[in-house]
């Protein structure tokens, strides 16, 4: 059970590390061209949280039903629940407005590359701020709640 352990700890790291790197990919005050490589470099680092995030979840789902620990246990639950919360900022909420904000960009792409950016992709990227930092923070609660398991 040992391994177990390890690979729902290393997936759960990789999985959700590099998403606090994006509160940097997504900082106000770029200039166009800047934004358009944090929106790639994000594309990428996506990949992580959905290959790690779904072994993590496999994982601790296995680890409840080998262990002494059940799924009726309130932790297990309110995890859980932020881990579909988490899906359901950053892929239902977050990825239309990072979506949009391309959108914007590209009609943008006649302008200078030197000028910030227009107030439209400025909403959006505030908005996609706001997202962020709201999937941050209940994914910062999930780790708390595998680290201490409260009840």
């Amino acid at each position: 059970m040992q391994w177990l352990i390890v690979i729902h700890v290393v997936s759960a790291i990789i999985g959700i590390g590099p998403t606090f790197f994006g509160h940097i990919l997504f900082r106000r005050r770029q200039q166009e061209e800047q934004l358009r490589q944090s929106l790639a470099l994000f594309q990428l680092l996506n990949l992580f949280p959905k290959i790690g995030g779904s072994i993590a979840v496999v994982s601790g789902v296995v680890l409840v039903a080998l262990s002494g620990w059940k799924f009726s246990d309130l932790w297990i639950w309110i995890s859980l629940v932020l881990y579909v919360l988490i899906q359901v900022v950053a892929v239902g909420l977050l990825t239309p407005v990072v979506n949009q904000l391309k959108q914007v960009l590209d009609g943008e792409k006649e302008r200078s590359t030197a000028m910030d950016v227009s107030t439209d992709a400025a909403i959006l990227l505030t908005k996609a701020n706001r997202l962020y930092n709201t999937a941050s923070f209940l994914g910062f609660v999930l780790i708390l709640l595998m680290i201490i398991k409260p009840m």
